[in-house]
């Protein structure tokens, strides 16, 4: 690589490697939904076959970001929002292997609230593309993403509430802690989502 080619924005590469990154999260995140609603297998295999993916896209776009000196959008940018949509994906991996490991059975909450992770993650797969030539409709896509992780967050403390709300014995309370730490790891991927739409939200905003 020569000296001009270390100076020139390569926006197509890091935009492409990005936008592929989050379509590996978006159809992982619909590979966790099928899996809860039958806790099959081949779902659950499917979602750490694509989080193994989604992170060597990662480690893609770092290389990119280490062996380029001007960047289209903030470096820091960049490393952020591949960082917050690799961690959605991430904690579905930790869903489905948690899940596994303490043979919890998928039920309504995880159910509903997968669904709505689901969509989110269109969400953000859609804003992504659409960054570098429709930025106002990117940020209409993260807008709607941010809708529907504040709607996960409120199931997230509805299956709480219900779970906290059963039997006084010893069988609910082991019940009741393992389906908190499973809960929890969905939530925590809300939280990334919503990460992701707002870093999406502040490019479009420097980008306008």
């Amino acid at each position: 690589m020569g000296v001009r080619d270390f100076f020139k924005p390569r926006q197509s590469n890091f935009l492409k490697i990005l936008a592929e990154h989050a379509r590996l999260t978006a159809e992982g995140m619909a590979a966790l939904e099928e899996y809860m609603q039958a806790a099959n297998e081949a779902c659950g295999k499917r979602v750490s076959r694509l989080e193994k993916e989604a992170d060597e896209q990662r480690r893609i776009l770092i290389d990119e970001l280490n062996r380029t000196f001007v960047t289209p959008i903030d470096r820091e940018d960049l490393f952020a929002l591949s960082r917050a949509i690799d961690d959605v994906i991430d904690y579905a991996h930790t869903t489905v292997y948690e899940m596994h490991i303490l043979e919890i059975t998928p039920d309504d909450h995880l159910r509903e609230f997968t669904s709505v992770l689901n969509k989110a993650a269109e969400e953000i797969y859609l804003a992504v593309q659409h960054l570098q030539e429709r930025p106002n409709l990117a940020l209409i896509h993260a807008t709607r993403a941010k809708e529907l992780e504040n709607r996960a967050e409120h199931l997230y403390r509805q299956a709480i509430a219900d779970l906290f709300h059963g039997p006084e014995d010893v069988h609910h309370i082991v019940y009741m802690l393992k389906m908190r730490e499973v809960y929890r790891h969905l939530s925590n991927a809300a939280d990334r989502g919503d990460e992701a739409a707002n870093i999406i939200s502040d490019i479009v905003v420097k980008m306008t």
